[in-house]
């Protein structure tokens, strides 16, 4: 609706003619696609494993468990991460499973489990992400060299986040 409002009130009032208005918008929707693609389909996954019953499941299993509800939500996200490879799915994925864990948490416990999730996400890039290509061509690194750099880098990120949060719910 933003986009339509604005090429009236925008297009128009800087003087652009149908032509121009059209051609923008084929050049702005471009870059975008794939991400909207992205975020689509990591939310039609989500929305798939919530219909199953994963998040129940994980919810009646995590009651045996002696495991915090942060170090869970982030073990979830990392495995999602690790199975399909982009952060933007493990996160929303991870997110709509482990909603109903944060129906029970102050607003600080559950800020801090949006953390962990986040932090779940960034574990371990590999082939299947497209920050891994980027980084690659960018850098002009092969395979190899992603992996001992940007991998090892976004692991580290990952559990050092997951220490933090953790530490954080100590104090808070």
């Amino acid at each position: 609706a933003a986009v339509v409002v604005g090429m009236f009130t925008l297009g128009r009032a800087a003087g652009f003619g149908r032509d121009r208005i059209a051609t923008t918008v084929e050049k702005s929707l471009a870059p975008i696609a794939g991400i909207l693609l992205i975020v689509g389909a990591g939310g039609g996954f989500k929305q798939t494993l919530i219909d199953v019953g994963v998040g129940q499941m994980i919810l009646d299993i995590s009651k045996d468990w002696n495991i915090s509800a942060l170090l869970l939500a982030w073990l979830i996200a990392v495995a999602i991460r690790l199975a399909t490879g982009s952060a933007t799915v493990a996160t929303i994925s991870a997110a709509g499973l482990v909603a109903p864990l944060a129906a029970d948490m102050s607003t600080t416990h559950t800020a801090l489990l949006v953390l962990a999730v986040g932090t779940g996400s960034l574990f371990f890039s590999h082939v299947n992400d497209a920050g891994f290509w980027m980084v690659k061509e960018y850098f002009g690194m092969n395979v190899g060299q992603t992996v001992k750099t940007w991998s090892l880098m976004e692991t580290i990120i990952s559990v050092v986040g997951i220490v933090f949060v953790l530490l954080l719910s100590l104090v808070l």
